[in-house]
């Protein structure tokens, strides 16, 4: 896990040196092991290291013999394998990312389809003055580009190019909407004017500095539902989770995992209790003081049976106003979901006793967890749309209503209504596109690498989700309940962990915080310049005076707030959170 970043220049002189220093200085926070550059060939590249495989000699970037270079953000868990299919290879290290390398001068762009892991690959070719730029299927690792006057650039966070003055922070309104509305945005535009992302699964090759060439791998199978009785069902998905959890602990440092409440990460504990011989170290958040869902319980009656050590989290009310400036700081590319609070002092924790973390994201959509799934079941007329209302549709707080909000979510809903799939496959599907590669997993990038944690998902494999995905929708959705065949394999593996017990939907208190305190932050929110372009003044105070009511409104334009601030403004957050919203305001 690490971050790296590029420049490739048109004219093909050589960037400046100083822009790379600058790019390696924004994403150090990803990599705090080291840093390693290649400078030549009118190409800059960088990489700052998280040392995950082969501590000593994984450095990069990695070079094969004609002279291609190679950094990479992530991780290739099948790296033994891809290195014994290259008998004829003399490997010059152990690192997980050197397999692709020489995969790629075999494959070209085509080498992605044989990866399985999270990854961001910058690869350059000197022969050709050819950069290929490739990202893993589900988007679990980020990575943005722009296209400048002075040629193509690239790195593995946002802010990074607008730190390293290569893109201006100008906003992207339409973006911006959607962030408001949706919580994330969507596609291949980012908040940021001029900045996009790679897609997931995107290959793009540049030449002088322009891109000439698009490839796109899939992470959902095509193709309709699988057949097979139910017993070999459940017999094939615990052969699929079992492999993935076992590729995905692939190490040379200590690991641990996030466990909750939910049915995914009693699944995720259970796997990985049985696949290691000392006891599994997890992580679980709780509010304490507040009327939020306390999950230890639970997580103590699983983790007792798994004999799985564990180490309780709280996040507090006063955690909430110290730390969410530093959480908005570190979603460059914001998504206003608040489970990034919990998470980013669970990375906190979670630092002082490992490196890697193994998480639950992708459960729910892979296997049908959320209820909206049910009613995009439902036959016509009767089937919904899925996130049909807005944030702040009808509450009057908006100076306009955003018009356009929805364009990238309907977007996605007609792409993915593929031949061959159900209502609930397509559902499915769009999640992959936007909410899960947009929000949760930008979420878990961004809080674990602020505090230098890898995060792995090992439910976004492509050998589960090959599975998953062609499951017959009876065996995700059965007798009103979401994640089915999961459910019925949790029960048999892990009784304890009773997996058709009535679960309620994870929760962070931010509106009873906000409503606290809302008499107070009201006014500053209102004088907020980012907030009075947006906002009526008068309906902003109301908003927070009545934030019991309109809780998660009131924490969206908070957190938008102390975004803008941070990376529209360039204002460095000090302080809490009325010390950031006194000094914006004062400021402008």
């Amino acid at each position: 896990m690490c971050g790296i970043a590029g420049i490739a220049t048109i004219d093909g002189l050589d960037p400046d040196s100083l822009l790379l220093d600058r790019l390696a200085a924004a994403l150090a926070h990803r990599g705090p092991d080291g840093q390693g550059r290649y400078l030549q060939n009118g190409v800059g590249l960088i990489q700052v290291r998280l040392a995950i495989i082969d501590l000593e000699g994984g450095r990069q970037p990695l070079h094969e013999p004609r002279g291609a270079v190679l950094v990479g953000n992530g991780e290739i868990y099948n790296y033994k394998e891809l290195a014994a299919d290259l008998p004829d290879v003399a490997f010059a290290t152990a690192s997980d990312c050197e397999p692709p390398l020489h995969l790629w001068r075999r494959a070209g762009s085509g080498f992605a389809q044989r990866l399985r892991g999270m990854y961001a690959l910058a690869i350059f070719d000197p022969l050709t003055k050819r950069l290929t730029l490739s990202r893993d299927p589900f988007g679990i690792k980020p990575l943005y580009y722009a296209e400048t006057a002075k040629g193509f650039v690239f790195a593995s966070e946002a802010q990074a190019l607008v730190a390293a003055g290569l893109v201006e922070a100008r906003e992207n309104q339409k973006a911006r909407d959607e962030l408001l509305q949706l919580q994330f945005t969507t596609g291949a535009e980012t908040i940021f004017a001029g900045i996009w992302r790679l897609l997931p699964g995107e290959t793009l090759v540049v030449d002088k500095g322009r891109i000439v060439e698009r490839h796109r791998l899939e992470a959902l199978p095509v193709g309709g539902t699988a057949s097979n009785s139910h017993d070999g069902f459940l017999y094939e998905l615990d052969g699929v989770l079992a492999e993935s959890v076992s590729f995905h602990q692939r190490s040379d440092v200590p690991y641990g995992m996030f466990l909750s409440g939910g049915i995914d990460s009693s699944a995720l504990l259970a796997l990985m209790a049985r696949l290691n011989e000392r006891p599994v170290l997890a992580f679980t958040a709780h509010f304490p003081g507040s009327s939020a869902r306390d999950e230890r319980s639970h997580a103590a009656r699983v983790a007792k049976e798994l004999k799985a050590e564990r180490i309780d989290v709280p996040f507090t009310e006063a955690d909430f106003w110290q730390l969410l400036p530093a959480v908005a700081a570190a979603m460059d590319d914001p998504a206003a979901d608040y489970a990034c609070l919990p998470t980013f002092k669970l990375a906190q924790e979670a630092r002082k006793h490992v490196k890697v973390i193994l998480s639950g994201e992708g459960g729910d959509e892979l296997f049908a967890g959320y209820g909206r799934y049910r009613q995009a079941m439902r036959p016509w007329p009767l089937t919904r749309k899925m996130r049909r209302h807005g944030t702040f549709d009808g509450l009057g707080v908006l100076r306009t209503d955003p018009s356009f909000w929805r364009q990238g979510i309907a977007s996605a809903e007609r792409e993915q209504a593929v031949p061959g799939r159900t209502r609930l496959q397509a559902a499915q599907a769009v999640d992959c596109a936007d909410w899960l590669p947009n929000d949760l997993l930008t979420k878990l990038d961004r809080c674990l690498m602020a505090h230098g944690v890898e995060g792995r998902v090992p439910f976004l494999d492509p050998l589960v989700a090959a599975f998953a995905f062609r499951l017959p929708d009876a065996m995700k959705v059965h007798k009103g309940l979401g994640k089915w065949a999961l459910r019925r394999w949790l029960d048999k593996v892990l009784p304890v962990a009773g997996a058709f017990d009535k679960k309620r939907g994870f929760t962070v208190p931010v509106g009873d915080w906000i409503a606290e305190k809302g008499q107070a932050l009201g006014p500053l929110m209102a004088a907020q310049p980012s907030i009075q372009v947006l906002c009526r003044p008068h309906e902003v105070e109301n908003l927070f005076r009545h934030a019991s009511r309109q809780g998660f409104a009131a924490w969206t334009l908070l957190f938008y707030a102390l975004w803008h601030g941070r990376h529209m403004l360039g204002q460095r957050h000090q302080g809490d959170v009325f010390d950031c919203l006194d000094a914006m305001r004062c400021s402008s």
